[in-house]
């Protein structure tokens, strides 16, 4: 990278930087403006289900891999004891524009908050006005006559919130507020377990094309071997024949890994805000996944998962919204005033004499608008019964989530074990079938076979020890980032817009 290439980068990150900083002024603005309003509490809505005291699928899990405190590393993915992996997580973090988008989107969602509580503040406008009228005067001595008028005046209007109507209307948006911070965390968390997999995929891409290599190399071998045998008289032609083709099926795989290395390689650095050119190579090896997991109770997880905070802020949006749909049928009370000066001319609006001002004030009861308020209530009970079925299916989707992420972990324990021992024996196989063969007691089929076997059990071996460093990114996608649950305002993940970070490139919990 050239010096005139790393300074525009550092420039584009100074820039973003202040864009964050921006956020977190400009959630302390809302505060400001919202004044004696606030977000909706969170309460809890029943459910037709009740979590279980424990995870119906931890017994197996634990039993395979044991159990741990949940007092874990503060990101979830330095639980891999990876340098390289959370220096990828930290580099995506820092630079995906998808994660950029939804801080974004946080801007818009204070930009609403602001002009939600606008109308509880007096609204305020300075004028100026000139004009010039020719008027008729029938029967005078002077028939016509023009008038220059001029006038100065600072107008001041204000709707008293007497039974909180835009109060609740600001309360709605200070909770979508709340969501739009909540979906920041979640895309965090998505970015940071997408990360992970594409990682993990390019070590096992590269593993298949090390192993698909070995198997070229020992096949061309074992070609130029029954070649040899060929020219001595002591093997066939047909014997050349399946060796070859060995050989050219293992080049075909070959080819096949390195596509698929090719491609794991790009997408993993389009996450990470790279151009895609190929360029990252992945690990030497892919290390276990983590011995332990610190499970908690299924009553954490709603504390927790920034989805479920973004949906249970949306719902407290539209209760919010219900109680504004309501009180629009009450009076609205309002009081206008308008103070300053009209003169013929522009020196003497300065002079005291023409000073004018006026006060009134008004009361307005709605009667008939062709039931257009009894249409908006009736629609925000309605979006506020959906988002309450939408939020108890999310709950009980996250909780199917962790209970299948933790059988799985189970599963694919007792599966790579079982990988392990068929890789063990097929490679003894195929030791043995070479040696027989060589000693005139096997024929080439079954070095084949052994060959095959072989090739595949070590590749299967591969592909699930790959399988279960993605089943441990999905238990912490589905627990909501690490073990330990994250603390936030009022005991419950932290929401609040008041509270907006700047450092999106931080943990990701």
């Amino acid at each position: 990278m050239t010096s005139s290439q790393r300074q525009g980068v550092r420039g584009r990150e100074t820039g973003w930087r202040r864009r964050y900083l921006g956020v977190a002024l400009g959630s302390v603005g809302l505060v400001v403006v919202a004044g004696c309003a606030a977000a909706p509490e969170r309460h809890e809505p029943d459910f037709d289900f009740e979590p279980p005291a424990r995870w119906t699928a931890a017994a197996a899990a634990v039993d395979s891999l044991g159990a741990a405190p949940a007092d874990s590393a503060p990101a979830w993915w330095a639980d891999f004891q990876d340098a390289t992996l959370e220096s990828l997580v930290a580099e995506a973090l820092s630079h995906n524009h998808d994660l950029r988008a939804a801080v974004v989107r946080v801007d818009a969602a204070i930009a609403l908050g602001r002009l939600a509580g606008a109308d509880r503040l007096p609204q305020l406008s300075a004028g100026f006005r000139g004009s010039r009228d020719r008027r008729n005067f029938i029967g005078t001595p002077i028939p016509t006559a023009s008038i220059t008028t001029y006038g100065v005046s600072l107008d001041a209007s204000w709707e008293i919130d007497l039974w909180g109507r835009i109060r609740s209307a600001q309360s709605a948006a200070l909770a979508e507020a709340q969501a739009a911070w909540a979906d920041v965390h979640a895309a965090r968390l998505s970015l940071a377990a997408q990360t992970a997999k594409a990682y993990f995929a390019v070590t096992e891409a590269r593993r298949q094309v090390d192993l698909a290599d070995e198997a070229v190399q020992s096949f061309r071998a074992t070609l130029q071997s029954v070649r040899e045998r060929f020219e001595h008289g002591t093997r066939s032609a047909l014997d050349v024949r399946l060796a070859a083709a060995n050989l050219a099926d293992a080049a075909a795989l070959r080819a096949r890994r390195r596509a698929q290395h090719d491609r794991s390689r790009r997408q993993l650095e389009v996450l990470l805000g790279r151009y895609p050119a190929a360029a990252l190579e992945g690990a030497d090896s892919l290390q276990t996944a983590p011995a332990v997991i610190p499970i908690g109770i299924p009553s954490d997880l709603v504390l927790r998962r920034p989805d479920l905070a973004a949906a249970e802020r949306h719902l407290a949006a539209a209760g919010a919204r219900v109680s504004e749909a309501r009180r629009a049928f009450l009076p609205r009370v309002a009081l206008t005033g308008s103070a300053g000066s009209t003169a013929g001319a522009v020196n003497q609006l300065t002079d005291g004499d023409f000073f004018v001002w006026g006060l009134f004030g008004n009361l307005v009861q709605p009667i008939f608008q062709g039931g257009r308020l009894r249409a908006q209530a009736q629609l925000a009970h309605a979006d506020a019964a959906m988002l309450l079925e939408n939020y108890a299916q999310a709950v009980l989707r996250a909780f199917h989530e962790v209970e299948d992420a933790l059988a799985t972990e189970s599963f694919l324990a007792d599966e790579e074990r079982a990988h392990q021992e068929s890789a063990r024996q097929a490679i003894a196989a195929q030791a043995l079938a070479e040696e027989r063969y060589r000693q005139g007691l096997e024929s080439f089929v079954t070095v084949l076979e052994a060959q095959r076997g072989a090739l595949r059990a070590r590749g299967n071996l591969i592909t699930v020890r790959k399988q279960r460093l993605d089943a441990r990114v999905h238990l912490h996608m589905a627990l909501g980032g690490s073990f330990e649950v994250p603390v936030g305002i009022d005991g419950r993940f932290d929401v609040e817009p008041g509270n907006v970070r700047p450092n999106v490139g931080g943990d990701a919990r």
